[in-house]
């Protein structure tokens, strides 16, 4: 909850930074004055130069033109906009550093702190924002400030009137500092800001990650604890963790409608009629059973339908390639974009993106059927495994809310287990959060000859048939039995012949 200030609610300041405003509930405060903390080559420099860049990238004159802004230096008048007003937002970025930057001119007191101390630095910080007219400051490299201080009282006098001169011009500013790794991060500093975000890079087996955390956050409720994030050519996205920002739904969900059809005739009358409005299907089975065929013919069933798929092991191309040979409609219907494909190779990415990305096309292109193959590439992929259940319960939910249908695909041992089931363990144990729909396909191996079985374990609201059948693979996708006659005949031949089945 937002707090109010004398006239409303404070005024907000985009971060700039993709993600970051949704964990800070919509930005910085005006006047506001904040700490961002790492570790060397965490993306503090980054941070401050994208906040700069799009601050100054919001005004007028910035907006009208397309041209990069111009970060103020001494000297250098103003920038106007084409009407000849001042444009609305102006950044000023001052490194105590002594970094070089080629492309970009910035006010460096570096000089001015060794020569004149903290005193001579707020003077020429004074100075430089009522001429600059600045709305947003970054002062990059605080720790050298703090050892320039000749006491712990002086630098805290220094942050308590950069406090001022924020508030009293309406300034927001960004004090970007350094800290050793394993440092203890509770300074004097923080208790006086307004907010204190750190940046941290971990390793998790061989693999590094980025990760952001705000620690404190005056004025508004915020999204705690660790978030993923990324620096690529376009700057720094952060991916709010999904179980934290789907807490709740973003809309109420709606379960009401008639059931849609699996595209497999049998399949729709093994499940009560269809699959239910806006539920979620989890289809197990061992590799090369049809899982993903299955899904395709989903996708297809109806072509009014905007679908996506998700997929880990396959490429756009060769799902086409494997849609077009079974004679499946969906692969028309990629090609001519009713259906989407989002491939996220299975050899490392971040969970929090792949469902940020998901439902981000799931909202632009009006989706209504989604198809995921490849659960256990996401489970492999989030990492840290005690989150998982709760990410695909926030996936879900929101998926439902948003009004799709959906279906997952999940491997399991040819006796139809998963994988991933303790010993003796129910297979179907901590699906109840992923999926309201359940179908399960298994071989059976008789003599010379290997059988596909398909049953369905459970389906929301729905009176199910739970008898196994015989399926096939044809062209245009599973050719199911109509009956369980079939099944029950292999069955029974194979307990009589003590295969063991599989």
């Amino acid at each position: 909850m937002e707090q109010a200030g004398a006239y409303g609610e404070l005024e907000r300041v985009p971060t700039g930074i993709a993600g970051l405003d949704d964990i800070l509930g919509g930005g910085l405060f005006r006047g506001g004055v904040y700490i961002v903390q790492g570790t060397p080559g965490a993306g503090k420099t980054i941070f401050g130069n994208q906040a700069c860049y799009t601050h100054a990238g919001a005004s007028p004159a910035f907006s009208s033109s397309g041209a990069s802004p111009a970060l103020s230096s001494p000297g250098a008048s103003p920038a106007l906009s084409s009407s000849g007003a001042p444009p609305e937002h102006r950044a000023l970025y001052v490194t105590l550093l002594a970094e070089s930057h080629a492309r970009i001119t910035y006010l460096s007191a570096f000089r001015t702190l060794q020569d004149e101390g903290l005193a001579g630095l707020l003077t020429l910080l004074r100075r430089e924002m009522a001429a600059r007219e600045a709305s947003l400051l970054v002062l990059d490299g605080l720790v050298a400030a703090e050892e320039t201080a000749s006491s712990a009282l002086e630098f805290k006098t220094f942050i308590h009137e950069l406090q001022t001169q924020a508030a009293a011009t309406g300034a927001t500013a960004l004090l970007l500092t350094s800290a050793s790794a394993g440092a203890d991060l509770v300074a004097a500093e923080h208790t006086m800001v307004d907010g204190l975000i750190v940046l941290s890079s971990r390793l998790t087996g061989w693999r590094a990650e980025r990760e952001l955390e705000v620690r404190k956050f005056r004025g508004s409720g915020f999204l705690r604890g660790r978030h993923a994030f990324r620096i690529t050519d376009d700057g720094i996205r952060v991916f709010p963790r999904i179980e934290a920002r789907l807490r709740l739904p973003s809309r109420r969900d709606h379960v009401e409608g008639a059931a849609l059809t699996t595209g497999a005739p049998a399949l729709d009358a093994m499940l009560g009629g269809g699959l239910p409005h806006d539920s979620t299907t989890l289809v197990g089975g061992p590799a090369g059973i049809g899982k993903t065929t299955l899904g395709l013919q989903f996708l297809g069933a109806d072509p009014g339908a905007p679908g996506l798929l998700c997929g880990f092991y396959e490429s756009e191309a060769a799902l086409r390639a494997k849609a077009r040979a079974l004679d499946l409609p969906v692969a028309d219907m990629i090609e001519a974009g009713r259906v989407g494909v989002l491939w996220q190779p299975a050899t490392e990415g971040l969970i929090d993106e792949i469902c940020t990305d998901l439902l981000n096309v799931i909202r632009n292109r009006g989706v209504r059927r989604v198809f995921i193959d490849g659960l256990d590439a996401m489970c492999r992929i989030a990492g840290d495994q005690d989150r998982i259940v709760r990410i695909f319960a926030a996936l879900t939910a929101e998926m439902r809310a948003l009004g799709v249908t959906a279906m997952y695909t999940r491997e399991t041992d040819l006796r139809g287990t998963f994988l991933d089931a303790p010993s003796g363990a129910p297979s179907l144990r901590q699906t109840s959060s992923v999926a309201e729909n359940v179908v399960l396909m298994r071989s059976c191996v008789l003599r010379s000859g290997v059988h596909r079985l398909i049953a369905v374990a459970k389906a929301r609201d729905a009176r199910i048939d739970p008898r196994r059948r015989v399926f096939d693979i044809r062209p245009g996708g599973l050719a199911i039995d109509d009956g369980p006659e079939r099944a029950e005949a292999i069955l029974a031949d194979r307990d009589a012949a003590g295969s063991g089945g599989e």
